[in-house]
């Protein structure tokens, strides 16, 4: 048996519900495919609504003990679940990377920050705190506490399967909330096998529970309507975040919503352009350009836009395409068919408006989902391409006139998750941070992804914060009491 195959033989094919790995309750099964090859890698249990009504009750058992566990004893839990992970990098890495498509060296990276919310939020478990004071007449004392949110709902999406899970889990266990998680049907599988590994550091029963579906919708909306549920995060695109904040209105829940982006690009004439072309290729073809956070226009100065364009595509060029698992891909597949069809219509439509195809611009054969790494330049306004998600490896390049023009093509946009400056001028620098109408910005910098910042976007980019000292309040609710002055 090859090493591939002993590891997909020892991912659990059923559902984790109250520490016990069960299968559907109807016997449904859905098929887990490699989107390099397209053939089957496993065949997992698929749920139903019976199935997340079972793994709530489970949660919702749990919830008063693990509340009720001290911050210390919870976060040794997550801290030797992190040192697991340490001991099952490389198997976590190829898993993902078997179901997702990524290079393994990509993978390798999303282990390392995955982790990074297990060891962050055990290190934040022991700091919830509070408050006393006297209130401002005298007459009484406050104390402000803080307490678990409740049970949790956590949906995940398919391109980042171990870091969306961490993220989500880690400061919910943390604050002492007890949750359902739902990962993608397109990668579920290193949800399941991380949940092992939550097992082994002795997470208590029912604490976490895992559901693998096909049938989103028919298994969350029951639990989302449920009474019981007191909190849901959602990392997905804002169709659905919009939909799942209807539905979690008539129960008034807490909700994290992190959406859809549409990252700009900035790149000023006084830019240091060799740092630039290093922080744009960071910054697009991160998980082969499917990603929440990908740059997906290039705001670059007329006087330097024919410039780094050229250089650019000489290094999109050099870019190795091929299943991830292969030594030096640099580039795997799309997750599907319908991520190639997006990407392809997304650069014609941009050609057809009068755009200039660079490089690329093609699907190739396959087996597998893969497209061609492509630089379009001279996009026009109107352009889909500059209102959509690309979610592919796809450079579109626009060129500004000047800072007022660079600002109003980067807020031209519904979604405000991040966006990148490139300049040598620190002042300018600090009036793109004040000025871009986004959650997060990275100045010079490529990358801007951390457990210890507070992750998130305004507008249609979502609300909440996930990561940072900010990520566990989301699971933490505030009660203030009044006590009588006890010297009167």
């Amino acid at each position: 048996m090859s090493a591939e195959s002993e590891l997909l033989a020892a991912v659990p094919d059923g559902l984790f519900i109250g520490g016990e790995w069960v299968p559907a309750a109807a016997g449904g099964t859905l098929e887990v495919r490699d989107p390099s090859t397209g053939e089957v890698i496993r065949t997992i249990a698929d749920a139903d609504a019976t199935d997340g009504a079972r793994a709530l009750d489970a949660a919702v058992a749990a919830q008063g003990e693990w509340a009720a566990t001290p911050p210390r004893q919870r976060a040794e839990i997550l801290r030797r679940t992190w040192e697991l992970l340490q001991e099952h990098a490389d198997d976590l890495a190829l898993l993902m990377t078997l179901e997702m498509g990524k290079p393994l060296a990509e993978a390798r990276g999303e282990v390392a920050y995955g982790g990074e919310f297990l060891r962050w939020f055990s290190e934040e478990a022991v700091r919830i705190g509070g408050r006393y004071g006297v209130n401002p007449e005298g007459t009484g004392r406050m104390i402000v506490t803080q307490r678990p949110v409740g049970p949790c709902y956590l949906i995940t999406p398919w391109n980042f399967p171990l870091a969306m899970a961490t993220r989500k889990i880690a400061p919910a266990l943390a604050a002492g909330c007890t949750v359902v998680i739902k990962p993608a049907e397109l990668t579920p599988l290193t949800t399941l096998f991380f949940a092992t590994l939550l097992q082994r550091a002795g997470l208590p029963a029912g604490v976490v529970n895992v559901v693998t579906t096909s049938s989103s919708a028919a298994v969350s909306e029951p639990i989302i309507a449920d009474p019981r549920l007191r909190k849901l995060s959602f990392t997905g695109s804002t169709a659905v975040g919009r939909k799942l904040i209807q539905q979690s209105a008539d129960n008034v829940l807490r909700t994290s919503m992190e959406l859809g982006g549409n990252a700009p690009f900035l790149v000023f004439d006084d830019a240091d352009l060799d740092a630039a072309i290093d922080g744009a290729m960071l910054a697009k073809f991160r998980n082969i350009g499917q990603a929440c956070t990908a740059a997906n226009r290039f705001l670059v100065h007329e006087s330097v836009a024919d410039e780094f364009t050229r250089r650019i595509t000489e290094r999109v060029q050099q870019l190795r395409v091929g299943r991830g698992t292969e030594e030096g891909v640099t580039i795997g597949p799309l997750i599907d068919d319908r991520a190639v069809d997006k990407a392809d219509a997304l650069v014609r439509d941009a050609v057809d408006r009068g755009a200039r195809l660079v490089t690329g611009g093609e699907r190739l054969e396959g087996p597998g989902t893969f497209y061609a790494p492509t630089v379009v330049s001279d996009v026009k306004a109107g352009s889909d391409i500059l209102r959509e998600e690309i979610f592919g490896p796809v450079v579109s390049v626009v060129p500004f006139r000047d800072e007022d023009d660079a600002v109003r093509l980067a807020n031209d946009t519904e979604y405000g998750l991040v966006s990148y400056v490139y300049t040598r001028d620190l002042a300018r620098g600090q009036r793109m941070i004040e000025r871009l109408e986004t959650g997060m910005m990275g100045l010079n910098v490529g990358v801007v992804s951390n457990a210890a910042a507070p992750f998130g976007g305004m507008k249609q980019s979502g609300n909440g914060r996930e990561g940072g000292f900010e990520g566990i309040q989301e699971y933490l609710e505030t009660k203030y009491t009044l006590t009588p002055n006890p010297f009167a």
